[in-house]
């Protein structure tokens, strides 16, 4: 099982300026094999005999033309621009899959990362060696036992982090306490309503610091552009955003920790996200709930733990469906939350209906996977390699 392990760095000055360089040269070498790709693939497509582009010749070209014209790319680890150029080979793989867009450009101070392979870098407790540059100080160790894949490093505000990802064996985590199937409905008030009853308030991490955030945005917008004061100013809402996400994440983990160590099979609903946020008297609130991250880390913590998480298709009328006698009462409105069911005369509350819902479409779920009959609207999600972002404050364990 791949595992990735989000660490905050200690770099000295001379260490940050490596870290800067080494990213500006990861970010010039992606956006020229990005710049060199467009007009190869125009060049291609007016003369048939010439090859398309693709990220190994691109590459190989650049290290054939890098001493002469770009002498200074020789000052950093040579994984920079070539990891770089081997993520823009993956982000076109996505976009000819219809997965993405087409890839964009990097700007600096926005995508200030790079990354290197498994060869270069070594990990010995609270430190990390990087090629031309030596050990650098990591804020925690690595907690993951297993072969180093490898490390991505990225600024955020003005802060360095290392994501190291591990080839692990199966961990040796303790199965959930199988409290039977669960379903989850997820929402805005609260941030999951379980088919038990039990509701479960997000962070809310945005609407806290709301004041905050408003309070130096405009007081960035008042500083002359160019100015030092402009860009500390810009340094201190960067270091307030950086905090609300670290907020929302110790939430979401505490959350999601708690539900995968109670109950085996999870039933959850395959939200359109993206849609949702179309809504502009919403989409601020649903934002700040973080849903998107609420899923991933179920897949990989119900997989680490022997579980299964249950995506119901978003089609799936849970909300106006009786978990009693299955009426479905297609006049709901959204802002009804509760119901009384036309066809038992049971009171339902409209997020724990759903839930319930939920649940009994991940029982039937697990039913098709013992070799019964199902509901057949469920599918099962696999977990993606997970970066399992760790804080400081060693209470909380999120394993």
């Amino acid at each position: 099982m791949l595992l990735a392990h989000q660490i905050r760095l200690d770099p000295n000055n001379v260490q940050r300026t490596y870290f800067a360089r080494a990213a500006g040269t990861a970010r010039f070498a992606y956006n020229w094999a990005l710049a060199e790709w467009g007009r190869q693939y125009a060049a291609s497509k007016a003369d048939p005999t010439l090859k398309p582009p693709n990220e190994a010749a691109l590459r190989r070209q650049l290290n054939s033309i890098k001493r002469e014209q770009f002498p200074w790319m020789l000052d950093v680890t040579k994984c920079a621009p070539q990891l770089a150029i081997m993520q823009l080979g993956r982000a076109f793989e996505n976009f000819l899959a219809r997965r993405a867009r087409y890839p964009t450009f990097r700007r600096k101070g926005i995508d200030d990362r790079f990354a290197i392979s498994n060869d270069q870098s070594e990990v010995d407790g609270h430190r990390i060696r990087i090629p031309k540059l030596g050990w650098v100080r990591m804020r925690e160790a690595l907690r993951f036992t297993g072969h180093i894949v490898s490390a991505s490093f990225s600024r955020k505000a003005d802060h360095w982090y290392v994501s190291i990802t591990v080839d692990c064996p199966d961990p040796p985590l303790p199965p959930a306490e199988n409290q039977g199937v669960v379903g989850m409905d997820l929402g805005i008030t609260h941030l999951a309503t379980l088919s038990t009853g039990e509701t479960l308030d997000g962070p809310k991490a945005l609407r806290l610091l709301l004041g905050s955030v408003r309070r130096l945005s405009r007081a960035l917008a008042r500083k002359v552009k160019g100015s030092r004061n402009r860009a500390k100013a810009k340094l201190r809402l960067a270091r307030l955003h950086e905090r609300i996400a670290h907020i929302r994440r110790n939430g979401l983990h505490q959350l999601t920790t708690n539900l995968t160590r109670r109950f085996h099979t999870i039933g959850i609903e395959d939200l359109n996200v993206s849609g949702m946020l179309r809504n502009h008297r919403l989409a601020r609130a649903i934002a700040d709930m973080g849903f998107g991250e609420l899923r991933r880390q179920l897949q990989y913590k119900a997989e680490r733990r022997g579980g299964q998480i249950v995506v119901v298709d978003r089609w799936c009328p849970s909300s106006k469906t009786c978990s009693g006698c299955g009426y479905v009462f297609a006049m709901l409105a959204l802002h009804q939350r509760r119901w009384t069911c036309p066809g038992c005369g049971v009171s339902h509350d409209r997020d724990v209906n759903a839930a319930m819902n939920l649940k009994n479409v991940a029982a039937s779920s697990a039913v098709i996977a013992c070799g019964g009959d199902g509901a057949g609207l469920a599918r099962k999600c696999e977990a993606k390699p997970a970066p399992a972002k760790q804080e400081s404050n060693s209470k909380v364990n999120y394993d």
